[in-house]
């Protein structure tokens, strides 16, 4: 394959780049140095929280770019702002339809911060995997100053069962996206990792010729369409892998790492 007018790469992080424990790999960090000693640029773009990407990316946070709450907010050229943002009237209308679908958790997701309602410490748990910076509150229509991102529910079980029947009549509405085995995210009609890919693409001068693109769930489905080199993981949703061009190995086999790997040979052999 020729990877020689790649410039830009592009990763999500769960069920991507990081592996069932949300780590990223060694091998990784190693390849990311080898990509920028040949000018290809390395983007972060994540359903999570931003400071829990800044988290897992610690090392190299002010040499990429990030792409946050499935595109509400993101870092470029080392700025960092608010792209599309949930007005109060907006949390309002659909915190009230979340909260009557049982077992089910609400986040609402702050420039600033992560708050939640519950008091359930098995969730809370596991809510610190995807954000470092949560708030507690008694009501999450009493919270101010700040700006939301989105609006992220969560089910042990399952999103797609369980919560989006529930939702999918704000569809048209909002960005009504399943963004993981168990989680469902509501967001500005108009935001998603693309909204914020094609302004990175833009700046930079990118095309999707020269990008290539990881995912593997349904909000990596558009921004999958901005690159001719898109990839699915293994362990990836049907609707991703019938979207990307190519495939890759799981997460947890190193997928990306992989591909990477063969980008990195296939350049050395050109030079």
């Amino acid at each position: 394959m020729d990877f020689s007018k790649i410039k830009l790469i592009v990763s999500d992080m769960d069920g991507t780049l990081l592996n069932e424990n949300h780590e990223v790999s060694d091998r990784f960090y190693a390849q990311f140095q080898r990509l920028t000693a040949k000018d290809i640029h390395f983007v972060a773009a994540s359903g999570r929280q931003f400071q829990s990407i800044q988290d897992k990316l610690f090392d190299i946070k002010d040499e990429i770019s990030i792409i946050g709450e499935n595109g509400g907010i993101m870092q470029h050229a080392r700025k960092t702002k608010v792209l599309l943002e949930l007005s109060k009237e907006d949390v309002a209308e659909c915190v009230k339809v979340l909260r009557q679908i049982e077992n089910s958790y609400t986040v609402l997701c702050g420039s600033k911060a992560a708050y939640i309602e519950s008091k359930d410490d098995h969730f809370y748990k596991k809510l610190k995997n995807y954000y470092t910076v949560v708030e507690r509150v008694d009501d999450l229509l009493n919270v101010y100053n700040d700006q939301f991102l989105k609006i992220a529910v969560f089910h042990f079980d399952s999103s797609e069962e369980f919560i989006y029947p529930s939702v999918r009549k704000f569809e048209g509405q909002y960005q009504v996206i399943v963004s993981g085995q168990n989680w469902l995210d509501i967001s500005h009609i108009e935001a998603n990792k693309a909204y914020a890919l094609k302004m990175i693409q833009k700046e930079m001068g990118i095309t999707p010729e020269e990008t290539m693109v990881f995912g593997d769930f349904n909000n990596d489905i558009e921004m999958l369409k901005l690159a001719d080199f898109s990839y699915a993981m293994a362990n990836a949703h049907s609707n991703v892998k019938n979207t990307a061009k190519y495939m890759t190995k799981s997460n947890n086999d190193n997928g990306v790492e992989v591909v990477l790997e063969e980008l990195l040979d296939s350049r050395n052999h050109q030079n």
